[in-house]
């Protein structure tokens, strides 16, 4: 079993940090588990710490005075979140929720800009991630102004596989258990239009379904049908 400055090591954020750092990081960072459905922070909540995952999945949600939610992102193993308020120094933008049983480690503010100091490889791992988050949520607001649902779904769960499953061949299996909500939060769609949409995937043999979990049997056909839509 790994000890705690092995993990960090892994952690992209931590990686390039001499073996002084970790031993100072290791003493900063404090470890938090959450049970499936737990909410870490809401939005509006102060954000004086950041988050990296040890093991388990967190969803980033977006909810609405309605009580809907758009879930803009899910993460795993070694991901890390919370920066934008540890920079700004503004609230929470979304909910944190874990999907799973789930172990983080928590950085407070004070050491996480110490390491940004110290450390211009973490820096730029941070500039990296932020980018890629605009990047994610300029896509998911084209698609929803402009895509149909089918659209949206298929490259959905093409991004899953990619993120938070394994490919096999032709075939890519999504890890995690998603019900048709969760779904429908992440392509902003009802859980009707979700369910519409996935019988039409399995009749025409792209996606098999198993207790909550999605493989898609033929990825290349799969990415096909997203090219044709888009």
């Amino acid at each position: 079993m790994k000890n705690l400055k092995d993990i960090l090591k892994d952690i992209s954020l931590f990686s390039s940090l001499d073996d002084s750092s970790i031993e100072k990081l290791s003493q900063a960072v404090r470890p938090v588990s959450l049970k499936q459905g737990e909410i870490l922070f809401f939005k509006g909540d102060e954000g004086n710490c950041m988050y990296i995952i040890r093991k388990g999945t967190i969803k980033i949600v977006l909810p609405s005075v309605a009580g809907e939610e758009i879930i803009v992102a899910l993460l795993r193993e070694n991901d890390f979140f919370g920066v934008m308020p540890m920079l700004d120094g503004e609230a929470r933008s979304a909910d944190a929720v874990a999907v799973t049983p789930t172990e983080v480690f928590v950085l407070g503010r004070n050491d996480f800009l110490a390491i940004l100091q110290s450390d211009i490889n973490a820096l730029k791992t941070i500039l990296y991630d932020l980018s890629q988050m605009i990047r994610k949520t300029d896509d998911l607001l084209g698609d929803l102004c402009f895509s149909p649902i089918a659209i949206r779904l298929t490259k959905k769960l093409l991004e899953l596989a990619e993120t938070s499953g394994h490919i096999e061949g032709n075939t890519a299996y999504i890890d995690i258990p998603l019900t048709q909500k969760e779904i429908g939060d992440m392509v902003g769609a009802t859980r009707e239009s979700v369910n519409k949409e996935l019988k039409i995937l399995r009749e025409d043999k792209l996606i098999e379904m198993k207790s909550n979990k999605i493989s898609i049997i033929d990825v290349g056909r799969m990415n096909l049908k997203a090219l044709q839509f888009g």
